[in-house]
């Protein structure tokens, strides 16, 4: 059986900006989500002035088009919806993620496709934390060689119960980012030559900004998943 992709998080080196700006998102999240052990490895801290934005992959083709509901070019994967509502995009967000075609598109066009969903607002921003939910280039390699592809269905996405007991308590703390936690739940369907076909249950919790009168975008996604 071809080898297939699963979603845990890879231990790179991070670059210079990369863990600040998980620090930077995570801290957003952390004053509604105090309860949730796995945000505090987001806890912020100084920027460095010397700090560069943290690099992503250069736009293409696969990419190029405007948000909206059709697909990108071969990619399968929908543009974000232009929505208001944190847990809608999130259900979509998530079901972004968990859906490639290595038939056709490059690893680099795909997180391009993916860079789309992002917030416009650098600070927020934790590009490494989606980044890592897609396979590295040489796996995608490999994967390609079995013309894998996975489409995602989304079942569930709700606040976290935590999150809500905290923006109860406290309703003016979002107001400095309008970062929501989201949790979905869904299934991976896995396809590659040869009629080979599986499903694996995913789960994730996103960090999802949604200023009002803005649509949403992805800020990033958690270290761990808030039930």
């Amino acid at each position: 059986m071809p080898r297939t992709h699963r979603s845990e998080p890879r231990h790179s080196a991070p670059t210079a900006s990369s863990p600040l700006r998980r620090t930077l998102i995570g801290a957003v999240v952390l004053a509604l989500l105090t309860a949730v052990a796995g945000l505090l490895a987001y806890i912020t801290r100084a920027e460095p002035a010397s700090s560069a934005e943290e690099p992503g992959p250069k736009p293409s083709a696969a990419a190029s088009a405007r948000p909206g509901s059709s697909a990108q070019p071969g990619s399968g994967v929908q543009g974000p919806p232009a929505t208001n509502d944190p847990i809608a995009f999130g259900k979509a967000a998530a079901q972004a993620i968990w859906s490639y075609d290595t038939r056709s598109l490059s690893q680099p066009d795909h997180l391009a496709v993916l860079q789309r969903w992002m917030t416009n607002e650098a600070k927020y921003a934790d590009w490494a934390s989606v980044a890592r939910q897609v396979p590295e280039p040489v796996l995608w390699d490999r994967l390609r060689d079995n013309q894998q592809q996975t489409v995602a269905t989304v079942g569930e996405g709700h606040f976290p119960q935590t999150f809500k007991s905290a923006l109860a308590a406290d309703p003016g703390a979002i107001t400095a980012a309008y970062v929501y936690a989201v949790t979905v739940s869904g299934r991976q369907a896995i396809a590659w030559a040869g009629a080979g076909a599986g499903a694996e249950a995913r789960s994730m919790t996103l960090a999802v900004q949604c200023r009002p009168q803005q649509n949403c975008a992805l800020a990033g996604v958690l270290p761990t998943v808030s039930p």
